[in-house]
C-alpha cells in the first residue's frame, strides 16, 4: 500500500515550483491532494499537468484572507474528507527589499501572505487534527527564516522568522495531541518567487541552486513518518552554499 494512501493533504501555492512539485510526489505515494493558489489559470494548468484524476483538487484562494481561507478547507473537506497534512507554501517576495524602499503597503502584502496566510490554514484546519489526534502540518519556511540577512530583505525576513517562532511554539503546545509541525528552511530554490530578485540570476548560478522536487522530497520524507516520529525543524540548501 502506498504511504500516503487515504491521506488528504491541501498544498498552498500549489500552482507551481515546491508546492507543485510537492503535489507530484503526493499523488505518486498515494494520497488525495487539494492544491490552492490566488491565479486559477494557473492551477487549472498545474491540474492538467499532474493529471491526479479523481485525487486531485484545486481551488482559488488567498490565503491573506481569512474568509477566503476557511471557505477552502471547507471546500477541500466537503470533497474530499478531513485534511490530514498541510502544506503551507504560499509565499511571495518584492524588489523593493532594503528599508529604505520599503513602505507599510508593501510590508503588509509580505507579512499578510508569509506569515498571516500560515497562521488562517493553521486556524481553518488543526483544530479537526486535534479533535482526531492526528495530523501533520508543513511550513515551507526559508533560510531567511534562520538568518536575517539582506538577500531576503526585511519583511520577508521578518515574516519568516516569525513563522519559525510559530511552528515551534505550536509544536511545543501542541506536543501530546497527536499533531506533528514541521518546519522547512530551504536556501535558493529555482522558482517563479526569483523574478523578484532585485538583481536577476545568472544561468551558471541558477544550475547549482536547489530544484522544487529537491524540497518537495524533503516534504514526502517529513509527511510520510510514522505517528512515533516528529522532526522540527529541517534545512535543505545548495551543496555550495555555506551555512553558518
Amino acid at each position: 500500500m502506498s504511504r500516503l494512501s487515504n491521506k488528504v493533504a491541501l498544498i498552498t501555492g500549489g500552482g507551481s515550483g515546491i508546492g507543485l512539485e510537492t503535489a507530484r510526489l503526493f499523488l505518486r505515494d498515494g494520497a488525495k491532494v487539494a492544491i490552492a493558489g490566488r491565479d486559477e489559470s494557473k492551477l487549472k494548468e498545474a491540474a492538467k499537468n499532474l493529471n491526479g484524476g479523481d485525487r486531485l483538487f484545486f481551488s482559488p484562494c488567498d490565503v491573506s484572507e481569512m474568509n477566503q481561507v476557511k471557505a477552502l478547507a471547507k471546500r477541500v473537506t466537503d470533497h474530499f474528507g478531513p485534511i490530514s497534512i498541510l502544506v503551507n507554501n504560499a509565499g511571495l517576495n518584492i524588489k523593493q527589499r532594503a528599508f529604505r524602499d520599503l513602505t507599510p503597503e508593501l510590508w503588509q502584502k509580505v507579512v499578510r501572505t508569509n506569515l498571516d496566510g500560515a497562521f488562517y490554514c493553521i486556524y481553518a484546519v488543526v483544530p479537526g487534527m486535534i479533535e482526531r489526534r492526528d495530523g501533520v502540518v508543513i511550513n515551507i519556511n526559508s533560510i531567511s527564516g534562520k538568518r536575517a540577512t539582506p538577500l531576503g530583505g526585511l519583511a520577508y525576513v521578518a515574516a519568516k522568522h516569525g513563522m519559525t517562532g510559530m511552528g515551534l511554539c505550536l509544536g511545543a503546545e501542541e506536543n501530546d495531541s497527536g499533531v506533528r509541525f514541521c518546519n522547512i528552511y530551504p536556501g535558493e530554490v529555482d522558482t517563479p518567487i526569483l523574478k523578484d530578485r532585485p538583481t536577476p540570476l545568472s544561468q551558471e548560478h541558477l544550475s547549482q541552486i536547489l530544484k522544487p522536487e529537491d524540497v518537495a522530497s524533503a516534504v514526502l520524507f517529513v509527511a510520510t513518518l510514522p505517528p512515533h516520529v516528529s522532526v522540527p525543524e529541517l534545512i535543505i540548501k545548495p551543496a555550495n552554499a555555506v551555512y553558518l
